[in-house]
């Protein structure tokens, strides 16, 4: 083991729709323990009860991650709530 546990990480989130609201942001970025995931930094922004109504999630462009994504410095994670049509 090489300490790894110790680093710090710094990752952009993007919200859209209800999500920015809630936050009262677009975009931020943060720091965070290099080994967080994606579920991680759900919890930290009180965003558990999207993930029932469908929230998709993006890393790097590429939706579909995982709550159990481990992040990566300089990430882009994107939070997309569930599209309502009318």
């Amino acid at each position: 083991m090489t300490g790894d546990s110790n680093f710090a990480i710094k990752v952009k989130l993007i919200f859209f729709g209800p999500l920015a609201e809630h936050i009262g942001e677009r975009e931020i970025e943060v720091i965070v323990s290099h080994g967080s995931t994606v579920l991680d930094l759900i919890d930290r922004f009180g965003l558990l009860g999207f993930i029932d109504s469908g929230l998709r999630i993006a890393i790097d462009g590429e939706i579909g991650a995982g709550l159990e994504e481990v992040l990566q410095d300089n990430s882009e994670l994107a939070l997309l709530p569930p599209v309502s049509g009318g």
